[in-house]
């Protein structure tokens, strides 16, 4: 059974979660899916022009280059060893194709990972106008609901409302939030704030950092203060480090997290506006260009339409179609 069959089968009916992918995703499962399908009704059998134009679906999905020709190369030799002529079976394949090369990349565990002792620290990190202060919020909202003690950092001092809008977000989740002046020293909010979320027993404390990678050297030089200062008042801290991606921005994205992973070692990617963009393969670009695992995905406006990523529900909202009622 292929993956499209499995899936089909699988997510047939199921949680609220699978139906939330599924209407987040159906930009781009127009845009994809249908092609596919389009494709496979214009030919008998696959040949050299059916391959091109997959590779070119591939590619206006924002999958990325390197991945739609390598992913080609692989199906073309299958098809050849196997004698496989059928489109629609050539388009499983492909499928199943872009599973295992996201899936070979390692194991993932999604949730942020507490530490036993003291507060677990989270970097956010950015470029500005992603959505990085909303989805603070929402990853906020999605531990205090699991029972967590969470303190926002608004560190990100430079940018013009950046820390009031984040104080809004607190004031309305009801949990801490560590402010200092603007265009002040974002470390030493850190500072602050570290010494605050021990005092208070916090479980996460969630920075917000600049994002203006139009100054990287200066960016750099801030992200390490910012990391050496964590690690002095919390061990090993900071200890997760997401980038947020607006999905919107195709392969920009891709740059801007290739710009971060060179800045601070990221161990997950956030990717939000899911619902508003035609491209959804940039998760997949994502993760096959930087080997980071997308942790979360924003497939809606709602607090809760911030999704742990599932890859299974993520190529069904993709590939497959709405949920059944």
């Amino acid at each position: 059974m292929g993956l499209v069959s499995f899936l089909k089968k699988k997510f047939t009916k199921d949680d609220a979660s699978t139906k939330t992918y599924s209407e987040g995703m159906e930009k781009s499962r127009r845009n994809f899916s249908n092609k596919l399908s389009a494709l496979s009704q214009r030919y008998k059998s696959v040949n050299q022009d059916y391959f091109d134009e997959l590779e070119e679906i591939l590619i206006e999905s924002d999958v990325g280059v390197s991945l739609a020709i390598r992913t080609i190369e692989e199906l073309l030799d299958q098809s050849k060893e196997e004698n496989i002529s059928d489109p629609a079976q050539i388009n499983e394949l492909l499928v199943d194709r872009l599973f295992i090369n996201y899936a070979d990349k390692g194991d993932v565990v999604n949730e942020i990972v507490f530490t036993k002792n003291g507060p677990t620290v989270l970097l956010v990190v950015g470029v500005n106008g992603v959505g990085k202060t909303t989805t603070i919020a929402k990853i906020a909202y999605r531990y205090i609901k699991q029972g967590k003690k969470v303190m926002l950092a608004a560190a990100d001092t430079f940018r013009a409302g950046a820390i009031q809008q984040l104080t809004i977000w607190a004031e309305r989740l009801k949990i801490d939030i560590v402010t200092g002046p603007e265009n002040s020293d974002p470390a030493s909010v850190v500072y602050d704030a570290c010494q605050q979320a021990k005092k208070k027993n916090i479980d996460l404390l969630i920075i917000d950092t600049a994002g203006r990678l139009q100054t990287k050297q200066n960016l750099m030089a801030e992200l390490a203060k910012i990391k050496r200062v964590a690690s002095k008042e919390i061990e090993d801290a900071p200890h997760e480090t997401f980038i947020v991606i607006d999905a919107t921005t195709g392969q920009n994205g891709v740059i801007q997290a290739k710009a971060f992973s060179d800045v601070t070692s990221v161990t997950g990617v956030v990717i939000t506006k899911m619902d508003g963009t035609s491209k959804g393969g940039i998760i997949l670009a994502i993760r096959d260009e930087l080997g980071v695992p997308v942790r979360f995905i924003g497939l809606g406006e709602k607090m809760e339409d911030l999704q742990e990523f599932d890859l299974d529900k993520y190529l069904y909202g993709l590939c497959v179609g709405e949920v059944d009622e």
